[in-house]
């Protein structure tokens, strides 16, 4: 029996403009509510990211003075066979493309961990002589949707911070910092990184893998660059800083460095919250658009039918009065 295309008719069409036009009043209002978060999480990223350059240049030239140093575990530079990863994602899903990318950074790490086996420290790579299969990869993850790409590939997840809002001051951080810096002192992983999202403007956002463990001089040099602030500026380039501290140097970097650990994540979190809602924002524009285009669509082919009915019934009425005279 052949498949006959029923043609809608204008009530069915009526009730689809009424549909669509509900839908756009509901994402015209999400788009309205993203971008006033939007606002608050750009203005965060903003305010801390003159503190967070300025605790980077101190980090990074710590651990040029100290690099020889073997006492303190965070400074060590081991052959990488276990790797932590953090992933920051979103809790809620509504923004286009942003957690699909996060996705594909996370199986591009996966499936090339040769990248993983590098360390790059004090501006040297070392190469650690391990076979891909020897490099194990656990994660922590920060938001519902990251816990459920870690999920998905199977792979152990040592904690899961489901509430990505629940992050909103430095200390907040510290049950993730904790854990980074207790089992890397632990020997338990030989390098930390974190995958998050990088915020440029309101349109573009980049997904970023940047080494938080051992202190890498290399990402944190690129991570100010590709945030269009000049490194000289914040003394990454020039040469070493002579440091005179007390009591001593174990104990200025037993507390220091782990304060910085801290300052890396909570702004990567807060970069990657401004690039959801950027991205939750354009997604729910661009779905208010489409919708908008749909309905203006269906109107000119209801308007078609209806006029089309119209002259036909004028064309019949015509025609019987027509055969009347």
């Amino acid at each position: 029996m052949p498949h006959v295309t029923k043609v809608p008719s204008g009530k069915d069409i009526r009730r689809r403009i009424k549909s669509i036009n509900s839908t756009r009043k509901i994402t015209r209002a999400m788009e309205m509510v993203s971008a006033a978060k939007m606002r608050r999480a750009v203005s965060s990223v903003i305010a801390i990211r003159p503190y967070a350059h300025s605790a980077w240049s101190v980090l990074t030239n710590l651990a040029r003075a100290f690099e020889t140093s073997q006492d303190h575990g965070l400074l060590e530079v081991r052959e990488v066979k276990n790797v932590l990863m953090i992933v920051v994602a979103s809790d809620r899903g509504l923004c286009g493309s942003f957690n699909t990318q996060i996705f594909k950074k996370i199986r591009e790490e996966i499936l090339h961990p040769e990248k993983l086996k590098i360390n790059r420290i004090a501006g040297k790579k070392i190469l650690s002589p391990v076979r891909d299969e020897d490099v194990r990869i656990d994660f922590i993850t920060v938001g519902k949707k990251g816990e459920g790409m870690v999920r998905k590939l199977k792979k152990e997840i040592v904690a899961a911070f489901a509430d990505g809002v629940q992050f909103m001051t430095v200390a907040d951080i510290k049950p993730i910092s904790k854990i980074v810096i207790d089992e890397y002192l632990a020997k338990k992983y030989d390098k930390v990184v974190i995958i998050y999202t990088d915020y440029v403007s309101t349109v573009v956002q980049k997904t970023r893998i940047r080494q938080i463990l051992p202190i890498s001089k290399i990402d944190i040099e690129k991570q100010i660059a590709e945030m269009d602030v000049v490194a000289e500026e914040y003394g990454l380039k020039k040469p070493m800083q002579e440091y005179k501290v007390e009591p001593g140097p174990e104990e200025v970097l037993q507390f220091i460095i782990p304060r910085l650990i801290e300052m890396q994540v909570f702004h990567a979190i807060l970069e990657s919250k401004a690039s959801e809602e950027s991205a939750r924002m354009m997604a729910m524009r661009n779905a208010s658009d489409a919708a908008l285009e749909m309905s203006e669509d269906l109107t000119l082919t209801y308007n078609q039918i209806r006029q089309g009915k119209i002259t036909q019934e004028i064309a019949e009425i015509s025609a019987g009065r027509a055969a009347l005279e």
